[in-house]
């Protein structure tokens, strides 16, 4: 590593987490993690500056193991980032989209290109990730054989790219947090902030209509809610809660003094300047 500031995300090389890494912090180090678990870690011991992990994904939904780690880890969410997932059809050097009969990915990235992998009528052989299909096709690879995954993996594993956009929907958009050990949030003047939160609520009646019933009477638009298990407490539940504001906002002051009566346990996981949506 030289000195420049370290980002650490999921994934091989080519990942679309590193994709967004790249669009977010174009001028840091990438490094390269096997597991998520690994990022919080390498993040949490200092050895990276930040971290840049998907939480959700216009398509296929929420990324459990991100939320878990947040409750995991002692760690601050200072911004957030919108990759759109362009998936590309990566064929060894000099092969043709016509010799095609089996193709490579993440099981989720076969499904988001359902409709062109069924009207070639290929066979879908699912992997452990984008870029580690690429890998594989790069080294191991024949001319019959595709991988899906990101421009970034043909370049990097000298791949050529048959077909671009081959995802269903042109809008698959993934949602990157940007996690840190200090906390410190990058202030941008002017621009709108969202604020995050993980609480339990207190076991009476309505307690989650009325922890949320503060952010609508003072005019908080809440931008997400999501539940997760509590370990080891069966059938208990957090709260993942994002919202349009900073947390010493006066309307946001209010709402939250209202939803800490509510809850057994109360967790600011950060402030962040609010990133555009370019997909919605």
């Amino acid at each position: 590593m030289d000195n420049n500031k370290t980002v650490a995300f999921q994934g091989m090389r080519g990942a679309y987490s590193e994709q967004a890494c790249r669009e977010k912090m174009p001028d840091w180090d990438h490094l390269p993690c096997n597991t998520f678990e690994d990022v919080f870690d390498q993040v949490e011991s200092g050895n990276v500056d930040l971290g840049m992990v998907p939480v959700e994904n216009s398509m296929a939904g929420v990324v459990s193991d991100s939320y878990d780690l947040l409750a995991l880890h002692n760690l601050s969410i200072v911004g957030e980032h919108y990759l759109q997932v362009q998936h590309c059809l990566l064929g060894v050097k000099g092969s043709s989209i016509d010799d095609i009969g089996a193709v490579y990915s993440h099981p989720q990235a076969l499904a988001q290109c359902h409709s062109f992998i069924r009207k070639q009528g290929w066979k879908r052989c699912s992997v452990y990730d984008t870029a580690g299909a690429a890998a594989t096709l790069g080294t191991q690879g024949h001319s019959q054989e595709a991988a899906i995954a990101s421009q970034l993996c043909a370049e990097l594993y000298g791949l050529d790219i048959l077909e671009k956009d081959i995802q269903d929907s042109a809008k698959n958009t993934t949602r990157f947090l940007v996690i840190s050990k200090n906390g410190e949030c990058e202030e941008k003047k002017g621009v709108a902030h969202k604020t995050s939160l993980l609480f339990e609520v207190r076991n009476i009646p309505a307690a989650l209509y009325k922890c949320l019933g503060g952010f609508a009477t003072n005019g908080v638009n809440l931008t997400r809610l999501e539940s997760r298990p509590v370990p080891g407490k069966n059938w208990s539940y957090h709260f993942y809660l994002d919202f349009q504001g900073r947390q010493d906002d006066p309307h946001c002051l209010l709402a939250f003094e209202e939803l800490k009566f509510f809850t057994n346990s109360l967790k600011v996981l950060g402030c962040y300047p609010e990133a555009s949506n370019s997909a919605e």
